[in-house]
């Protein structure tokens, strides 16, 4: 018996199973809603915890920014929000670093990893392989609940008296690992490891989850090469999760000791108030190999899901098929590779061999190549096409403008000679925000708007979709691009106040317009949120089909229940990006037509398919 087989016969008995399971057992509000099993419904509790965490991160950013946009004003009016962390109308110069912490951690851990890839991975991958539900339900439900324990633990710690977390979202010690040494040491730093511990195992869970899913589950006829590349993405993305943190869990637990226990893995030779600690041979480089060793995979983790949903959505919206789909799996394979051994270009002011540092430099440059292959085949794919400008479209080619002007921006600092210059500076800031933030970001508002009918059964307005893709595009590149300049002339990141150095004094007017561009940015989510809200309610009702795509999540029921599809399971015959064939009566063939259906556009060897 063949492995296809295998797969086959498995994913038959897991059909069976959740079609006996629905017939015999109502299930009550907790279990429909709460604890629920369904992928779908686990879906959307990530979305809705990642875009009320993405709100949090927001606001975060919005008051350091008001700090660095007017930096000698006064805010009286964020004192009874804040409270004792204004003073006199001054930001505490502490708590400054714990929001720029705190803004670091939200954004990449729990809306671009876990919003972001745990929204669509849940809702995408059994739709469109044609399974039931994930291999697990339990494990799942597992999943988000840890993931929801984590959130409370993290937000917990924005309110105790000695503040959150403050060591930056690094949390290089020997800063992180001294509880005297800064308020943003103390409990809040021990409540941070505690959150990212727990969020570590629900990552974890999760990407077991989608592997299993993804290699077992597969309907009839869902060869490896007929995946669409949204589920290509999901795939590497859960596989590198699954090598990577278990790292930075490991880096976590021997800080947790470091603080708590005594030990000394990251801590030699400290003095606090002239007094030396106890602590020697340890290293805090140590820690930095742990943490990047994450941390760069961790770029990937977040750009490979909308690098899978910017495809999907390009090819549907410009009615083509996607260009050089082979090479896209490629390259997105290259990424995941390469993600593994270029970790230490963080690390090229720590003194490393410059002969090490330039193996590191080369073969960060290397990773350009994939990168280029996918933005190629994105330009490829739109040129000529009879584009449909949908607000998911906007953002996909906005995804496509992001990706590629921070991507040029990570050639520069790829090479040591310059990093080691610029590595302290707003450049870096504006670099990983364009290329991993804002573009990350534009992916899952692509993918919001795109299956939003099939999430909710009802379509978003599309004209608030348009306003919000200007304001938002518009205002990344005014925050971000201004950054470019100020950090080649040496403005350093993480300062609470600037206005003692002469020399960049003269960017005083360049931070207040970052500020206000930051504001804007800000501002333009509540149009995205309102429509979110509103639509879920009160949008017009979805068709079953209403972009015309390819994928087997469009043949289910307009709301699918649990289980999918009501009867018999899709059987695939073809790749998903038959787009405007040669030949065909219409410009779209869904996986599931046979090619006995289509005899005028089939090409010489799908004749013998049948």
């Amino acid at each position: 018996m063949s492995s296809t087989d295998i797969a086959i016969n498995q994913s038959d008995l897991h059909h069976g199973h959740h079609d006996e399971h629905d017939h015999h057992h109502d299930q009550n509000f907790f279990e429909k809603y709460i604890f629920s099993q369904d992928h779908k419904v686990i879906a959307k509790q990530f979305l809705f915890t990642g875009i009320a965490w993405a709100f949090i991160g927001g606001f975060l950013s919005v008051l350091f920014r008001l700090q660095l946009g007017w930096p000698e004003a006064t805010f009286t009016f964020l004192e009874p929000i804040l409270g004792g962390w204004v003073q006199n109308g001054k930001l505490d110069p502490e708590f400054y670093l714990a929001l720029v912490t705190m803004h670091g951690t939200i954004m990449v851990f729990f809306v671009l990893t876990a919003g972001l890839s745990g929204t669509f991975s849940n809702f995408l991958i059994p739709l469109q392989i044609g399974a039931r539900d994930m291999a697990s339900g339990f494990m799942n439900m597992l999943s988000y609940w840890i993931f929801f324990l984590s959130s409370v633990v993290m937000f917990t710690s924005l309110f105790i008296e000695t503040g959150p977390a403050g060591g930056g979202w690094t949390v290089y010690p020997p800063l992180s690992a001294l509880p005297q040494a800064i308020s943003g040491s103390g409990l809040g730093m021990t409540l941070w490891l505690v959150s990212m511990a727990l969020f570590i195992v629900s990552t974890l869970l999760g990407g077991i989850n989608y592997i299993t899913t993804i290699i077992n589950l597969r309907t009839r006829g869902m060869s490896m090469t007929k995946l669409p590349l949204t589920i290509w993405a999901f795939f590497l993305t859960a596989i590198l999760g699954l090598l990577s943190f278990p790292v930075l869990f490991s880096a976590a637990l021997l800080l947790i000791f470091d603080r708590s226990f005594g030990t000394s893995f990251y801590l030699s030779d400290i003095y606090i108030a002239g007094q030396a600690l106890s602590n020697t041979g340890g290293s805090p480089i140590l820690f930095q190999h742990l943490f990047w060793f994450l941390g760069h995979p961790e770029v990937y983790i977040v750009i490979l899901p909308a690098f899978g949903i910017v495809s999907e959505v390009i090819a549907t919206n410009s009615r083509k098929p996607i260009f050089g789909y082979r090479a896209m799996i490629g390259s997105m394979l290259g990424i995941s590779v390469l993600s593994f051994v270029v970790w230490a270009h963080h690390m090229f002011v720590t003194g490393m061999n410059p002969f090490l540092g330039s193996v590191f430099m080369f073969l960060t440059l290397i990773i350009a190549v994939p990168s280029a292959v996918k933005v190629f085949n994105w330009l490829a794919t739109l040129w000529r096409g009879n584009i449909r400008f949908t607000a998911a479209m906007l953002f996909a080619v906005g995804f496509v403008s992001l990706f590629i002007s921070g991507g040029l921006t990570g050639i520069i600092l790829g090479n040591s000679a310059l990093d080691i210059q610029l590595h302290d500076t707003y450049f870096v800031v504006a670099h990983f925000h364009l290329v991993m933030g804002a573009a990350a970001f534009f992916g899952m508002f692509t993918g919001v708007y795109h299956w939003f009918p099939k999430m909710f059964g009802r379509m978003m307005d599309e004209k608030l979709g348009f306003v919000h893709f200007w304001l938002t595009f518009i205002a990344v590149y005014l925050v971000f691009m201004p950054m470019h300049y100020i950090g080649i002339a040496g403005f350093p990141r993480r300062y609470y106040n600037w206005t003692g150095f002469e020399a960049f004094n003269m960017f005083t007017d360049l931070n207040t317009f970052i500020s206000l561009a930051a504001i804007l940015g800000f501002g333009a989510q509540f149009i995205f949120l309102f429509n979110f809200i509103f639509s879920i309610f009160k949008g017009r009702r979805a068709t079953e089909n209403p972009w015309h795509s390819n994928t087997l999540e469009w043949t289910t029921p307009v709301l699918p229940g649990h289980g999918n599809w009501p009867g018999e399971i899709p059987t695939v015959y073809r790749w998903p990006y038959d787009y405007s064939k040669p030949g065909a009566a219409e410009d779209f063939i869904p996986q599931n037509v046979p090619f006995s259906q289509t005899q005028t556009s089939n090409l010489p060897q799908e004749r013998v398919l049948e």
